[in-house]
């Protein structure tokens, strides 16, 4: 992973400018905000490092780890919600797939309209043989935190998640 330091001295030093000129600057959610990208951004990169001499991208991974988890596979149009793809790119993403044999098309029992992905056997042992080497690196970008640490800031991030979609009420939620 590149060196963040000299990213995030420009973010400070950035927003500390921009609030002498803008007093009324949320400057605390600017950097929140802004750090928040930082960090995924250098995340998202260096997963996309390990991900590329498999042929694959994150949105690739993801759909395909949609898969993986479900029983019963997924209509291209649920992995669009999810995955937070397009539909042309889930088409894209989807014919990829197919032509490795990660995924396989078949269509609804209940309605022969209705189109439904599903890892193949070849998507599982991907998978189990993509995942484990990934879990060292994945622990050591956040080893800067204790236990505690972790599920709170896990917790922090997923009530963050909550209040910004508009389908969540904000009142129910704990």
């Amino acid at each position: 992973m590149s060196s963040l330091k000299p990213c995030v001295d420009a973010l400070y030093e950035g927003v500390d400018r921009v609030a002498e000129r803008i007093p009324e600057l949320p400057r605390c959610e600017v950097f929140l905000v802004r750090l928040l990208m930082l960090n995924a951004g250098a995340l998202l990169r260096d997963f996309e490092s390990k991900l590329k001499p498999h042929g694959m991208n994150d949105s690739d991974f993801r759909t395909l780890m949609m898969l993986y988890a479900s029983e019963e596979g997924a209509t291209p149009g649920e992995l669009c919600l999810l995955a937070e793809q397009k539909p042309t790119n889930m088409t894209r993403i989807a014919n990829a797939l197919v032509k490795r044999d990660f995924i396989s098309r078949s269509h609804a029992t209940h309605d022969r309209r209705q189109v439904v992905l599903r890892i193949t056997a070849a998507g599982r042992r991907f998978v189990n043989k993509l995942l484990p080497p990934m879990f060292p690196p994945l622990v050591e970008s956040f080893a800067c935190f204790s236990a505690t640490e972790r599920k709170t800031f896990e917790r922090l991030l997923k009530k963050l998640a909550l209040h910004l979609d508009p389908s969540v009420d904000a009142d129910a939620t704990p």
